[in-house]
């Protein structure tokens, strides 16, 4: 080989007297990783647009690729932030105004100014231009036509989901270039916190438009975040890297690839073998398998999440509340928290969270274990030992079918009947067809309010658009809370809310707080979020 290029080189005249090889100028080497991160899934809806994905599989990803104007601060209280807003300010009771960051640029190049924030949350992205308030859909109805939109028609979840975080939103303005205007109908004291939401991350206008169809859009937006994508292949993997332009400094991260690997063993052991950096949704059993090694561990806790299951009140059984009541009482939460958590979570007091903070009822707690009082709401309902159907995916949530098991057994022992439908996705669960009982859920409160828990069982929430639940009683109540400005008012309401959902007339029962924990590396130092988020800014890396 040798040879033959000192051939070349004399052939082509190079080999002359003098002739000096010129030095190619090197930039500096990029020494950050590149890291894989093996998920459950990463997206139910084949897409990675805020309002088409509300899952807590989409959530893991979305903080890191697109920002709010307001954040909430997950490495901290949970309370709200500066993001893509420097500041912001009440004018009056339906007026907020913010101050932009200047200088914020899109993945694309494009600088970030109060056009792209009016795009945003306008008609074109969000709404539709033809909306139709009574066709309110929420993410999980139309699930299975998700390769199947039609030019830049949005789905109807997106409208759905748009209209449920900011249900009484007049009207976004650009007071100048830097500064929008957010405007509702009616007052209300939460629309700071509905902005930390990840529906109201903000894009370019410019890109949604240069894009052919919706899906091509929703499978790769541009955002502003520290990582943008590269490639997304649904039901497979997701690629980013590091945008170095980003605003808030370099990320640390060169390349973050997400690949799914849906059995809990297959994560384990592809960590273990080094074809994964980070795995995550580890079940508790799993943590002194995988600390055995000693470059591995475990990082994570509870967060901003709690399981629960849903019931169908039109289900011959249980359109009893005196049953879905009984069925509340019957459930041991903590034997749950000790058994399949190692103690590492906790019981909630019902549907509400510490970092509501004076909204909080501090005497609230969930119907007691008390299986006498069960057996006694059953008689009276006059059951007759008819089975009740409880569908559910496979491990779609933590410990998900071990914890059905065990309350299907504690409901056996106060003499009810469940039997357990496993399901490939959540059409054949959220369905509207004849045999529907009991199926899995979870809540997150994306905002310090309770009206960030409750619209999922209000009108336009997910119970109402699949036909599981309805209480009319809780449609001016929701109203009156969403609107309401008097704390006092607020907090009746809230405390009124519950009582109907969680004792009077049972929507859902809670079964604990969730946790996510994250087996990784032990030479990368990363801290995880209180939530499913798996962000990699420099705030935790490092």
């Amino acid at each position: 080989m040798q040879l033959r290029r000192r051939r070349l080189i004399a052939a082509s005249g190079l080999a002359t007297a003098g002739f000096i090889v010129p030095r190619v100028a090197l930039g500096p080497t990029d020494r950050r990783p590149s890291i894989t991160i093996a998920v459950q899934q990463i997206s139910n809806s084949a897409s990675l647009e805020p309002l088409r994905e509300q899952s807590n599989v989409g959530s893991r990803t979305f903080s890191f690729i697109f920002e709010t104007l307001i954040m909430q601060n997950l490495m901290g209280q949970l309370e709200n932030k500066p993001g893509l807003a420097e500041s912001w300010k009440r004018i009056d009771e339906r007026t907020v105004e913010l101050a932009l960051r200047k200088g914020v640029k899109f993945h694309n190049g494009d600088e970030m100014t109060a056009d792209d924030i009016v795009f945003t949350f306008g008609p074109e992205r969000m709404f539709g231009y033809d909306y139709d308030s009574g066709a309110n859909k929420t993410l999980f109805t139309t699930v299975l036509a998700r390769d199947s939109i039609e030019g830049k028609k949005l789905p109807a979840e997106v409208i759905g989901i748009a209209k449920r975080t900011f249900p009484s939103l007049e009207k976004v303005e650009a007071v100048d270039k830097y500064t929008v205007r957010f405007v509702n109908r009616v007052p209300d004291a939460t629309l700071e916190g509905r902005l930390t939401r990840n529906c109201g991350a903000i894009f370019s206008q410019r890109a949604f438009a240069e894009a052919k169809t919706w899906l091509d859009w929703a499978r790769q937006p541009v955002g502003t975040g520290p990582y943008r994508i590269v490639d997304y292949k649904p039901d497979a993997e997701l690629l980013l890297e590091a945008f170095d332009d980003y605003w808030g400094g370099r990320p640390p991260i060169k390349r973050i690839r997400f690949v799914e690997v849906p059995e809990v063993s297959q994560r384990v052991n592809g960590l273990r073998a080094g074809d994964f950096d980070f795995a995550c949704d580890l079940p508790p059993d799993q943590i002194a398998t995988v600390e055995a090694s000693p470059r591995l561990e475990v990082v994570g806790g509870p967060i901003m999440n709690i399981r629960l299951t849903i019931f169908d009140k039109h289900h011959p059984t249980l359109k009893d509340p005196r049953v879905r009541r009984a069925m509340t009482h019957a459930v041991d939460r903590q034997a749950i928290v000790d058994a399949l958590w190692s103690g590492r979570t906790k019981v909630p007091k019902g549907l509400q969270w510490d970092f509501f903070g004076p909204m909080l009822p501090g005497d609230w707690a969930v119907p007691a274990y008390d299986p006498a009082a069960a057996k006694r709401l059953l008689k009276e309902a006059g059951y007759d030992g008819a089975p009740v159907p409880y569908q559910m995916l496979n491990n779609y949530y933590t410990n998900q079918l071990q914890t059905a098991q065990i309350m299907v057994e504690q409901w056996k022992a106060i003499g009810l009947n469940v039997a357990i439908e496993m399901k490939e996705n959540w059409g054949q669960i959220l369905g509207k067809f004849p045999g529907r009982g009991i199926c899995e859920n979870s809540n997150s409160s994306w905002f310090n309010d309770p009206v960030a828990s409750l619209s999922a069982y209000a009108p336009g929430g997910q119970t109402w658009e699949a036909g599981q639940w309805e209480n009319e009683a809780i449609v001016p109540l929701m109203e009156s809370l969403q609107a309401g400005i008097d704390l006092e008012s607020r907090r009746r309401d809230f405390r009124r809310i519950l009582t109907i959902l969680e004792r009077e007339d049972p929507v859902y029962n809670v079964i604990h707080q969730n946790a996510t924990f994250t087996a990784k590396r032990r030479d990368y130092k990363w801290r995880p979020a209180q939530s499913f988020v798996v962000d990699f800014r420099a705030s935790n890396w490092g």
